[in-house]
């Protein structure tokens, strides 16, 4: 995909019901950037992602991919690729096969792949352990492993569900400096669900807060997470405000 297209998505309308909760979305998710999404437990984070990823159907409304609608489309034709917490990596198979996946479901992959392979796992600081089996490897590496999976696929759209939540302090930021410098490289739209707001204030200019399974506040993540953030935002923050606030203030000196 050219860096040069305008890849938003737009959630028209969207309805759907999760074990019997009713969800109402409407968002407009920016192109080109990273975007956060946060709320309570059970406000519809992770099933908003599955209806834009193409796994859930909205019962109502419209999902669509730089104006074009895709709710009909299924997940694999949608410009979308996905990273989980658990990040979804096959034991028996080696970094570079789990790799391979992204560009050919068969594995049946050619020489020009095969050098996509290998440049990407070096791009995500994994060189010479193509070879290696996920549990000969450390939690921030089979996510590395995931990330680089994302670079073969070369689709414009990221979403990325806590995809770093069961890491370390050190490790979990040094991945999200590693989404941020492939979404300015690739010009990606990344869609992140993440509970804790440093991880908004380091990587994303855009937040959007849902609440009760629908979107309730969105605006730059510097307001959202600040003591100007809507009422509903504060009140889910708590003490949190004040500790993003310092934040903000240390990254502007």
């Amino acid at each position: 995909m050219s860096g040069a297209e305008i890849f938003d998505i737009t959630i028209d309308k969207v309805r759907f019901s999760y074990d019997g909760a009713p969800m109402h979305f409407d968002a407009t998710i920016a192109a080109n950037a990273i975007t956060a999404l946060i709320g309570p437990s059970g406000s519809g984070k992770s099933t908003l992602l599955n209806l834009i990823a193409g796994f859930e159907t909205p019962s109502q409304g419209r999902i669509l991919f730089a104006g074009r609608d895709h709710t009909a489309v299924a997940p694999a034709e949608r410009p979308v690729s996905m990273v989980f917490q658990e990040n979804n990596l096959f034991a028996h198979l080696d970094v570079a096969a789990n790799v391979g996946l992204g560009r050919s479901p068969s594995l049946k992959l050619d020489e020009a792949d095969r050098d996509d392979i290998s440049t990407a796992l070096e791009r995500v600081g994994l060189a010479g352990k193509d070879k290696r089996l996920p549990r000969e490897l450390s939690g921030g590496e089979r996510q590395r492993v995931a990330l680089a999976r994302v670079l073969v696929r070369n689709r414009p759209v990221l979403l990325l569900d806590e995809a770093f939540a069961s890491l370390g302090p050190s490790l979990r930021r040094d991945m999200l400096d590693l989404v941020g410098e492939l979404q300015r490289s690739r010009a990606m739209t990344v869609l992140m669900v993440t509970h804790d707001p440093a991880d908004a204030l380091r990587i994303a200019a855009h937040t959007i807060f849902l609440e009760n399974g629908c979107v309730v506040a969105s605006g730059d993540t510097a307001t959202m997470l600040s003591g100007k953030a809507p009422a509903q935002v504060q009140r889910y923050l708590g003490g949190k405000v004040r500790d993003a606030g310092d934040t903000i203030a240390r990254k502007e000196t």
